[in-house]
Parts: C-alpha cells; sequence; structure tokens
C-alpha cells in the first residue's frame, strides 16, 4: 500500500510517499480502509521536531473509513463499519490499524470527509468553549484565525450560545467566512497596527472575557493585552511557532488574569468520554447546527503542498488528504 512517509525532522520537503506493508491489526485493533485523513497543525509541529518523533514514521493521527478486519479481542465492531478516530499515527495511509478503544462511530447521516472535518476540530472546539471556558450568553470572546477548521467551528459554537464573537482573519474572503459562522466583528490584523487596541475599542474599553488563541508567538502578547480583569487567555495552538517562556507577573500586570494551555487528550481521556464528545458534535452536524467546512482536498501524493499551504495560511476550513 502508499503511505506517506517521514525519514528525518525537517520542512514540508521530508514528507514523502512510499510503498509500505498493510499493517496486520494486532489485539485490541481494526484494520481501516482509509477514506479520508485529516491534516492537522500537529502533524507539522510532529514533521518539524517541535513534537520530537522516532523516524522513520507515517505522520496524521485522523482519519475516516471502512473497517476491514478485526483484532483479537475486539467487539462491538464489525468488517465494513464506518469508524473515525482522531489519535493513532500513521493515518496518511490507505491503511491503518487503529486501536479500537481510540476509534468512534460514525452515523450513517454524516460523510467521510465530513466526519474527519468535525472530529478533531470540532471536539476541540466543543472542549474550548464548554469546559475550558464554559462560555455563556452575553460575554465577548476574541477568536484567532477564524476561518480555519477549528476557528469556523469555535465561532458557530461560542456564537450559538449566545456570546459576541471578534475574530480575527488575514483576508476579504476569510472575514467574510467567519461572519457567515457568526462573528460579530471581524478585524483583519494585516491591516491594524495595535490589534488589542482594536479589540478593546470594540469592547469599549473593557476587553475580553476570553481570548482563544491558536497562533501562538505572533499573537500571544496582543492576546494578552486584549483580557479584561480576570479574563482568560486560552492558547491551545502554535501555528506561528511556540510562545516563549511567560513570568507569571505579567497575569497579575494584566488584571489577574488567567492563562491555560489545554490540549483535547486530557479532556477525552477515556474511550467513554471520547466517544460521548464525538456523539455531541456529530449530533450538531447531523442535526444542521454545525456546518463544517471542506476546504481543501488533496491526494496522497501532494502531502507536501497540503502542509505548504496549512502553514503559509492559504487554507480555510479543514484539510484533507484523500488516500483514493
Amino acid at each position: 500500500m502508499r503511505a506517506v512517509r517521514v525519514t528525518k525532522a525537517g520542512g514540508p520537503e521530508v514528507l514523502e510517499v512510499a510503498d509500505v506493508d498493510v499493517p496486520a491489526p494486532g489485539p485490541g485493533e481494526v484494520l481501516v480502509e482509509v477514506a479520508a485523513a485529516g491534516v492537522n497543525y500537529i502533524d507539522t509541529y510532529q514533521r518539524e521536531g517541535i513534537y520530537p518523533m522516532p523516524t522513520p514514521y507515517t505522520p496524521g493521527l485522523e482519519g475516516a473509513g471502512r473497517v476491514t478486519a478485526l483484532g483479537e479481542g475486539v467487539s462491538g465492531v464489525a468488517a465494513g463499519d464506518r469508524i473515525a478516530w482522531a489519535e493513532t499515527l500513521g493515518s496518511y495511509a490507505e491503511q491503518v490499524a487503529v486501536p479500537w478503544d481510540k476509534a468512534v462511530p460514525v452515523p450513517d447521516a454524516v460523510p467521510d470527509d465530513v466526519a474527519v472535518g468535525s472530529l478533531l476540530q470540532g471536539m476541540t472546539a466543543h472542549f474550548l468553549v464548554n469546559d475550558t471556558f464554559p462560555l455563556s450568553g452575553g460575554e465577548t470572546v476574541l477568536v484567532h484565525a477564524a476561518a480555519g477548521g477549528v476557528g469556523l467551528l469555535l465561532t458557530q459554537l461560542a456564537a450559538a450560545k449566545g456570546a459576541r464573537v471578534i475574530a480575527t482573519t488575514s483576508s476579504a474572503e476569510k472575514a467574510e467566512l467567519a461572519r457567515g459562522a457568526g462573528a460579530a466583528e471581524v478585524i483583519d490584523y494585516t491591516r491594524v497596527d495595535d490589534l488589542a487596541a482594536a479589540v478593546r475599542e470594540l469592547t469599549g474599553g473593557e476587553g475580553v472575557h476570553a481570548a482563544f488563541d491558536s497562533v501562538g508567538a505572533t499573537t500571544f502578547d496582543a492576546s494578552l493585552a486584549t483580557l479584561r480583569k480576570r479574563g482568560m487567555l486560552v492558547l491551545f495552538g502554535a501555528a506561528s511557532g511556540p510562545v516563549p517562556p511567560v513570568d507569571p507577573q505579567r497575569l497579575n500586570s494584566a488584571g489577574s488574569v488567567f492563562l491555560t494551555r489545554p490540549k483535547l487528550f486530557d479532556f477525552v481521556d477515556t474511550t467513554a468520554a471520547l466517544r460521548a464528545k464525538a456523539a455531541a458534535v456529530y449530533s450538531e452536524v447531523a442535526a444542521g447546527r454545525l456546518d463544517v467546512r471542506i476546504g481543501h482536498r488533496y491526494p496522497l501524493e501532494q502531502a507536501r503542498t497540503a502542509h505548504e499551504d496549512l502553514q503559509g495560511r492559504r487554507t480555510t476550513g479543514k484539510v484533507l488528504l484523500l488516500p483514493s
């Protein structure tokens, strides 16, 4: 079968497609024919060595497809069933062995591409506004990269809770997508000299209750400066690079604010919690209350281009690799 391989840490050029053996499902695993694999920023962090990985390896943590074989001890699923996963390395491939306890059933009403587009990013958006900073109506929040995969879903969920969303984007096209997702105001960060001042002006000088920041190094200072007293900076990504060490005194000076660096898998750390969170997201999708934008689809051979476009901020919505 074909799979993307990484033999050394580096830029997108280290992604190469190779012929490899079909994995055999071990105890507790299912073999899946991959219909679509998700491309996420964590894949780029692993590829670059920000998150060190033993090489060689096949990247990709997320995908959806049909079960073709069961490993020893697996029950509750059969060949032909559709499943999705978000924590199985090796998903940039035609087939992958997935631990059954890390997989979730996909409802008939949710197509494969949407199942991928709403899983890792949908669960991320869901836990951010429900568990990390439980939003309530009347609060104002800042959402960076609001036209991205997580950003569009996060904006929708926050707006549905009655929050006022101030979004940041980098183009008129992306601003329109953010407004369509429910953003009350959109700031083109490429056109303002002082992002924090622009946000404070929109809040009458008070600042936002929470800033959801997936960009990291280039936006962290502005995000901190947008918070109102006792507000929270939710740093959940580093698209522009990791944030340097922070002096805790800055939180005091900013108005007794809070800083958290959450990750999804600490909030879905059991099979039951994972499947409950996925079911909640898929329910919103199936009911038409959560619109999942599949912005870009690439064949497996174009994994390098997918990474280049993602990191170059040339993408909107979900980015997928299609093995077949």
